[in-house]
């Protein structure tokens, strides 16, 4: 089946944080022919889409939402165009990014290892213009294929589109965008060399965040010139706990589920967490995580 429909999808079961009620519904879409069934369904399904991918950057709150999420679930290896010593890599919105790094490691392409350990999609590793130590997904895109229900699937040069933190912007007035494909530009390396270098990444991650943790990564942006977790930890913000709901010991600026927790906790934490860092240092902090209200 191209298009699946799901009906109440709770979105604690669609979040790595594992928070949220249920929005009206789900559109899984596998293919092309998927699309165009969306296009058809999408008007009747209610409430406002919103494109979903692995939803690891999510907070969504604890009751319903008028919502139909859309979520990119193609399959298809990546395509590769080769020119001189730079590969041009094509792939599918949906695939796991964890995945993606492990499939250049093994063919020796170079570019993305700096988005090591990030649990998200491709797709959404575009729309949030992921990145972590000064590399984002911005970093080595050339153009990103999109999808709108009314203009249908087109490629867009990433020279045409903005990035920033955390940010990106097509630079189109559409209702309703969906990341359906990426094209990256990577370098040939020696493998060896590539996996030297996400394993390096990954031990530096994995000594200083909660990696393994049911979280949604930093929940706060690093305001400019300075690091949102050492505010938060001056602040007095690392260990703190509210219910289910903590502050990690690790890294203050990760907020992370123990089990238990609920949206509206983790919502008054990261208020408390704003408020503190405001009245010590008077700097507001901004959302990196999308909360859902």
């Amino acid at each position: 089946m191209t298009l699946t429909l799901v009906r109440n999808p709770r979105l604690s079961a669609r979040t790595t944080l594992g928070l949220g009620g249920p929005a009206l519904a789900e559109a899984i879409v596998r293919d092309e022919a998927g699309l165009d069934q969306l296009a058809r369904e999408l008007p009747g399904l209610g409430g406002r889409p919103m494109a979903i991918g692995a939803g690891s950057n999510l907070l969504a709150a604890d009751g319903p939402h008028e919502l139909t999420l859309v979520r990119a679930a193609g399959e298809d290896e990546p395509q590769l165009e080769s020119h001189a010593e730079e590969v041009l890599v094509r792939v599918g919105a949906g695939m796991g990014l964890p995945r993606l790094l492990g499939i250049c490691q093994r063919m020796g392409l170079a570019g993305l290892e700096g988005l090591t350990g990030i649990p998200g999609s491709v797709g959404g590793a575009v729309a949030m213009n992921a990145g972590s130590y000064g590399v984002c997904a911005a970093d080595a895109l050339t153009r990103v294929r999109l999808w709108t229900p009314k203009r249908g699937l087109f490629w867009r040069s990433a020279q045409a589109c903005a990035f920033d933190y955390r940010r990106f912007d097509a630079g189109l007035d559409a209702e309703f965008l969906l990341v359906w494909a990426a094209e990256f530009r990577l370098t040939q390396d020696d493998p060896a060399d590539v996996r030297a270098r996400m394993a390096g990444v990954y031990a530096k991650k994995k000594a200083t965040q909660p990696v393994t943790a049911k979280s949604a990564g930093c929940v706060f942006k690093n305001p400019e010139g300075k690091s949102a977790g050492r505010l938060l930890d001056e602040a007095g913000m690392r260990g703190k706990r509210l219910g289910g709901m903590f502050f990690s010991d690790m890294h203050a600026n990760f907020l992370v589920n123990l089990g238990e927790g609920t949206a509206a906790q983790a919502l008054e934490l990261m208020d408390f967490g704003k408020n503190a860092v405001r009245a010590r240092f008077g700097v507001t902090l901004q959302n990196e995580v999308v909360v859902l209200e």
